[in-house]
């Protein structure tokens, strides 16, 4: 990309160059400004070498452009043009961005042709000074201008580009993020519905193992409490795939509604589950009844995998600002076995809707505490 630009470049230096080695013996000769063919071809080749270092030195070339051209006209080697013919300098000057000084120099050149004309040259009048730099002033100014709205063109191009790039990139960041927070998603989501239904029916196959031969109604029992966990799971699980293979947004499944089924698996799984619930539940939002509903899942799943314990107590708090989620259990507290990533995706869930989890050790077992706010 580089290389293109700075052939680009050179091209345009040396086509300007062209035009003024061919412009300058032209528009001298039609203006009758060469008395002596070899000086404007001298004035042209020397402004056509300037004009090709332009775009390096844009001022300098440009002052030392109207200088020569000046010099030539006082000393009557040329007969017009003040400025005009270092017209690829101020071209230059401008697209550079030195627009101020290219005006500056323009008009500095004028005012002396002017003053060359109407006090040193006394063959002509002031009328005749007068017109001959006005048209000189009209074309520069033509020129000029377009030279500066192309400028401003190509500045609004370059900006318009760099902005759709820019935009590019900023949605080509923000799908990334979106897919990253998907993936989480549907990590908690798996967790939580393969994690919770391998505890409970781990739990009644080995009710239904231990029954098997001295009490086979207890086993049948068990056995038939874990392929219900087994097909709510399965349906969990077909929606999670269901809304993958759509490409859609990732809605997890479960909420406050399901509390009931819930509390009575682990029931099943022989851990004795008290639910104490203050405020109107229907009030709560669905985000937070998902969030609310997985981490007292969560929590309950730890309970019967790693605590050991005989009782657990769910406490949920549906109040106007915030929904208060805390479970306990009796059990043997301490952090679950390693490997796990229940309470990290509770917490993630917790905090994505801008509350807050706490979990670990309490009087007597293990402790899970979360403010969601309803707001969020």
């Amino acid at each position: 990309m580089t290389k293109f630009r700075s052939m680009t470049l050179d091209r345009g230096a040396v086509a300007a160059a062209a035009l003024t080695l061919v412009g300058v013996p032209a528009g001298l000769a039609l203006t009758g400004g060469a008395p002596q063919t070899t000086f404007s071809l001298c004035l042209a080749v020397t402004l056509a070498a300037l004009t090709l270092v332009a775009r390096r030195w844009p001022v300098p070339v440009l002052v030392a452009s109207v200088l020569i051209v000046a010099g030539l006209r006082g000393a009557d080697l040329l007969t017009s043009g003040w400025v005009w013919p270092a017209t690829a300098a101020f071209v230059f000057a401008v697209l550079a961005g030195h627009t101020r000084a290219a005006i500056v120099t323009a008009c500095a050149g004028l005012a002396y042709g002017f003053a060359w004309d109407q006090f040193v040259d006394l063959e002509h009048d002031a009328g005749w000074a007068l017109l001959h730099v006005g048209v000189e002033a009209l074309v520069m100014a033509a020129v000029l201008a377009a030279a500066y709205a192309y400028r401003n063109t190509r500045r609004w191009q370059a900006e318009v580009i760099l902005r759709l790039a820019r935009d590019e990139q900023q949605r080509a960041t923000e799908a990334a993020r979106r897919r990253a927070e998907e993936r989480v998603g549907i990590a908690r989501d798996l967790h939580d519905v393969v994690a919770h239904t391998l505890a409970v029916v781990g739990v009644h196959l080995n009710v239904a193992l231990d029954a098997f031969d001295s009490d086979p109604a207890e086993a049948k029992e068990a056995i038939r409490l874990a392929r219900d966990v087994r097909g709510r799971a399965m349906t969990d699980l077909r929606a999670l795939v269901d809304v993958l293979r759509d490409g859609a947004a990732v809605e997890p499944t479960g909420s406050l509604d399901d509390l009931d089924r819930l509390v009575a698996q682990v029931r099943g799984a022989g851990v004795e589950v008290a639910v104490l619930e203050t405020g109107d539940r229907a009030t709560v939002p669905a985000p937070v009844s998902t969030a609310a509903f997985r981490v007292v899942q969560e929590a309950l799943t730890n309970t019967v995998r790693h605590a050991g314990a005989g009782r657990a107590d769910v406490v949920l708090n549906y109040a106007d600002l915030e929904v208060t989620v805390e479970v306990t259990d009796d059990g043997r507290g301490g952090e679950p076995g390693p490997g796990g990533h229940g309470i990290a995706g509770m917490r993630e869930r917790v905090a994505a809707l801008g509350g807050d989890l706490t979990a670990g050790s309490g009087p007597g077992g293990f402790r899970v505490r979360a403010t969601i706010p309803v707001a969020a």
